[in-house]
């Protein structure tokens, strides 16, 4: 747990003069930093640690890892010299940029010899081609190197998140003992197995993935060649739980997961209340999403909403690119914004991005600043949590064979805090970190043609207007309105990208005109107003939203007045209350306990500051410890199209629930679990692996759902299973057959 708190003066003082209090407040230190549970208010940077910068040159060729720096850089698939001390060494660039968050590369030890594809060699120097989880990466530095960067972030008001990948280890090849290291795992330096060489079935042992809309493919078979865990081998989630543990330990603030997509949810879900039993931290994961029409689309969703893990917002980024750098009309942002908003629960919590380590860089599809430069002031305004790709303020690429994979990494050459892109990351991240409306609020275009997009974003009576035109022409906006009160207003980018100040008139009903005005070809502008304190708490989001009693919860918002006695936070179910106790609260963030006794469910979150509530805000209440137990139905015969789901008596089986989305059998928030995978071979079998509670004795059944979301229900009595008992509980499994 953390230990960077102290006691404010001016708290104390208030607690003096207020007399005695039903809570316990504390304030950790001044900065954005504060949060782990939540980034709301947060600009994210994403490094690629061996490709940002060398601080220290006596790791860049390590005795067990000889062989693997690349001191010419001419080999793109070598270490190239980048470390943590780097990083630490970049800290001011990073703060003076308005980064407020570190995403940073694997940081665990990976292969020592190379991988050698065509002749070619090549390193784990990204990170994903891990060999033991417990140990740190040599070419990247030691424990204490770690700590030390973690140190120094949060010194400088930056929050350091951790790349893991618990899905795979390294390349493998079951034919070939002698490839790389072949998959081998190991435990703090001691050999546990390799893909050859696997008695206990630490790995799956089903080839390669070929369609990757397949859900068992991308759940039970190898991403690329890569060694692909079983998860829920008893071992194998044991050592990922401990293996995590040491890196919590050094006070990381939050965690990217690689591939979710490619492990089951039921085992993600139990391992993030793990994780969250000892950290409130932030979880977002890595659901790649080949397109805005996905077949796995609606998983992706599902899996986003009720996992405990967000995800990155492919659905948005490939409207981004489409949009800025393929030319596509504006009407691809609004509608992506719309689509998403009305599908994700918490679309607020998505971390969006305009591109990464996995695809080629943005100015490698359109080699225009410009474009870049509107594309960034979109990103930074929009919901979600902004994610810049190491080098982008500094305009870098490569566009060798297209610039995707390994040449969208070059090594960062240039630290210009001038340029204007650094200059409008650092001016809107300013805006994102005190404007709750960016923070918080609703979307709402207000004006828009192929070139142009003006849109609103909203938190009560706080609000942002911004007007982009990607165009080549100028533009005569008329028509327009808008929720800013009357009045004159300067453009937060100071005018960097071509903006000017904007005068308000006085209307009704949130719709005030502005009068006509022409909007220059490759101009972005932004324009705000924070209301005055509401005296009445305004609740924005509550984080994480999977947790259970106990575990801590964080709630922000504004209006929440000074620690008092009167000021209260209740999870609400129906006309029931129950009250958690705080340990800080400010006037626009709190982080209390969640209390026991609220049943198990969607619950509703409240503020009340004296006589007044805030609105309310869902989350998921588990019923108590999580694992992870795999049900299989055997002889479920199916037709073309039909999937298989599982419905059962507690909250985690979704309280018998048959729920799909409306007119289709496709994955809903809060339905029933699955849908259930089979494969040739294995039908007419099929399982899933869903995150139950703990000692606990559940009823269940498995049902079919038809394309139109006809249902067909198991027959006879319910199956009954009691699930492995509470403390430090192994997966289970329970086989069934299926009941005409």
């Amino acid at each position: 747990m953390k230990t960077r708190t102290r006691i404010l003066l001016l708290l104390a003082l208030l607690l003096t003069l207020l007399g005695p209090m039903a809570v316990s407040v504390s304030q950790t230190e001044a900065g954005p930093v504060t949060s782990d549970a939540s980034y709301k208010s947060d600009v994210c940077y994403q490094i690629i640690t061996d490709r940002f910068y060398d601080g220290n040159s006596s790791n860049n060729n390590p005795a067990q890892s000889a062989g693997l720096y690349d001191a010419a850089k001419s080999n793109w698939k070598l270490y190239w010299g980048g470390d943590w001390a780097g990083i630490q060494a970049k800290m001011s660039y990073l703060k003076d940029m308005g980064v407020t968050a570190v995403w940073i590369s694997p940081p665990v030890d990976n292969i020592n010899v190379a991988a050698v594809y065509g002749g070619v060699p090549n390193a784990g120097y990204h990170g994903y081609w891990a060999r033991d989880f417990k140990t740190p990466e040599e070419h990247f530095g030691t424990w204490t190197e770690f700590q030390n960067l973690v140190n120094a972030a949060h010194a400088n008001g930056i929050k350091v998140v951790v790349d893991w990948a618990p899905n795979h280890t390294s390349p493998a090849d079951v034919n070939n003992p002698s490839f790389a290291e072949n998959g081998a795992l190991y435990n703090a330096g001691t050999f546990v197995a390799s893909y050859a060489n696997d008695p206990n079935g630490y790995f799956h042992h089903n080839g390669g993935i070929t369609n990757w809309d397949d859900r068992y493919e991308a759940q039970y078979l190898n991403l690329a060649d890569l060694a692909d865990f079983e998860q829920t081998n008893s071992y194998v989630n044991q050592y990922m739980q401990d293996a995590l543990a040491l890196w919590l330990a050094k006070d990381i603030d939050g965690l990217r997961i690689d591939a979710v997509k490619h492990m089951t949810s039921g085992w993600q879900r139990a391992y993030n209340d793990d994780i969250l039993h000892d950290k409130d931290l932030y979880i977002f994961g890595e659901w790649y999403l080949g397109s805005t029409s996905d077949p796995l689309y609606r998983d992706n969703v599902r899996f986003s909403d009720d996992s405990g893990t967000a995800v990155l917002d492919f659905y948005l980024n490939h409207a981004i690119r489409n949009t800025f750098g393929y030319g596509q009309p504006m009407s691809a942002l609004d509608s992506a914004i719309n689509q998403t908003n009305a599908d994700y629960k918490y679309k607020e919590n998505l971390v969006t991005f305009i591109d990464n380590h996995d695809m080629s860089r943005f100015l490698s599809i359109n080699n225009n600043n410009t474009q870049l430069h509107l594309a960034l002031a979109f990103l930074l305004t929009v919901r979600g949590t902004p994610c810049i790709y190491y080098g982008t303020e500094q305009y870098l690429f490569n566009n060798t064979n297209g610039g995707g994979d390994p040449y969208n990494r070059p090594m960062m050459n240039s630290w210009n805090q001038s340029t204007t892109a650094y200059q409008v990351i650092n001016k809107l991240s300013a805006l994102k970190q005190s404007q709750p409306a960016v923070q918080f609020g609703s979307h709402q275009q207000r004006w828009i043609n192929n070139d142009v997009y003006i849109y609103e974003r909203k938190f009560y009576d706080d609000v942002v207007l911004v007007a982009i035109n990607k165009g080549n022409n100028w533009q005569t906006i008329s028509g327009l309105y808008t929720a800013l009160p009357p009045g004159t207003y300067s453009d937060q980018l100071n005018g960097l990208v071509g903006g000017h100040n904007i005068t308000v008139n006085s209307g009704s009903g949130g719709n005030n005109p502005i009068g006509t005005w022409s909007l220059g070809p490759g101009r972005a502008m932004v324009w705000s107003y924070n209301a005055a304190d509401p005296g009445s708490p305004q609740l924005g989001a509550v984080s994480p939203t999977l947790t259970r009693a106990g575990h801590k919860i964080t709630l922000e918002g504004q209006g929440f007045g000074a620690p008092h006695a009167n000021n209260k936070v209740f999870f609400v179910n129906g006309g029931s209350q129950y009250q958690a106790s705080i340990i800080s609260w400010t006037t626009n963030r709190i982080v209390a306990t969640v209390p026991s006794g609220v049943p198990a469910g969607l619950r509703q979150v409240k503020v009340v500051r004296g006589a007044s509530s805030s609105n309310l805000y869902d989350v998921q209440v588990l019923t108590n410890q999580q694992v992870p137990v795999t049900f299989q139905v055997n002889n479920a015969t199916t037709n073309w199209g039909d999937q298989v789901y599982l419905t059962g008596s507690v909250y985690e089986l979704s309280n018998w629930s048959t729920t799909t989305v409306t007119g289709t059998n496709l994955p809903k928030f809060g339905g029933p679990v699955g849908p259930a995978v089979t494969t040739s071979g294995f039908y007419p079998s099929w399982k899933v692996t869903a995150s139950v509670p703990c000692g606990t004795a559940v009823q269940f059944k498995f049902l079919k759902i038809n394309s139109s979301g006809g249902v067909t229900w198991e027959g006879g009595s319910n199956h009954s299973y009691t699930t492995p008992a509470c403390g430090s509980p192994a997966p289970g499994s329970v086989t069934v057959n299926w009941q005409n």
